[in-house]
């Protein structure tokens, strides 16, 4: 019976607790502070690993290059913890690439936002001059009686 699950999706799941863990509690930097990551992604030698990470309570995009550049230089210190931690033959090269979803997410979801209220606005300010409108005893007040 085959395994649900290659061995490149776990590495990359424990790979993925095992950061969080060590950005959280080892890297002295206020700037990675408040990072997420988001996805690991090892390929099938187990060779290199991108991790994709998102920051939390940056004010500019700019903050979020340096902090992503910041994991970058610190990305050796990372993998040779990782290596101690889950004891591996190989421990994958670890690059940082800031992942835009989240934010993306939020702009969309202010669009529609944005959509919803206008479009309500607008049905509410037709349905109001459409009662001016109408006077009492007019035909389609006649109509909607009958």
């Amino acid at each position: 019976m085959p395994r649900e699950f290659t061995r490149k999706d776990r590495v990359s799941d424990a790979m993925q607790r095992e950061l969080a863990k060590l950005i959280r509690e080892e890297v002295r930097d206020p700037r990675l502070a408040l990072a997420n990551i988001t996805a690991v992604e090892v390929n099938r030698d187990l060779a290199n690993a991108k991790v994709y990470v998102n920051f939390v309570g940056t004010a500019s995009e700019q903050e979020n290059i340096d902090a992503t550049e910041v994991l970058n230089g610190a990305a050796g210190f990372l993998r040779s913890r990782i290596a101690k931690q889950m004891q591996m033959r190989t421990t994958p090269r670890l690059r940082f690439i800031y992942d835009h979803s989240s934010k993306r997410g939020q702009d969309l979801s202010a669009l529609i936002e944005h959509a919803v209220h206008t479009d309500k606005i607008r049905h509410e300010n037709s349905d109001s001059s459409s009662l001016d409108d109408s006077s009492p005893g007019s035909p389609s007040d006649k109509s909607e009686e009958d």
